[in-house]
């Protein structure tokens, strides 16, 4: 190998193991369980998931669009939205701090608290 070579191979071992890294920071689940739902920049609900019940309730949009959140085990999602990609759906259980459940054509974000 020449030195070019390994020199570009030690380039790209680091950035993957950076990569790896950010990865599992980002993705690592926040100590408190304190849940934020917005709309348009508003807090509509602040849920503690360590103690709530399970649940479903309907936000609705002004509109008239909906999106259905549902807590379950101690877990908050978006299970039903009559938006048209249905990405705040697809999103799943809401996991870490770095990704939020957003649903962009009902302006709603659910995430966790910030630290106070």
């Amino acid at each position: 190998m020449t030195k070019q070579v390994k020199i570009l191979i030690s380039i790209v071992s680091m950035i993957f193991l950076i990569s790896c890294i950010w990865t599992v920071i980002i993705l690592q689940a926040p100590e408190q369980q304190i849940i934020l739902i917005l709309q348009e920049n508003q807090i509509l609900q602040k849920i503690d998931l360590a103690t709530a019940e399970n649940q479903e309730f309907r936000i609705s949009t002004k509109d008239g669009g909906y999106n259905l959140i549902r807590i379950q085990d101690h877990q908050i999602c978006i299970a039903e939205a009559d938006c048209p990609d249905q990405t705040c759906v697809n999103t799943g259980i809401l996991k870490s701090q770095g990704l939020p459940i957003v649903c962009l054509p009902h302006k709603i974000i659910i995430r966790f608290a910030e630290e106070e």
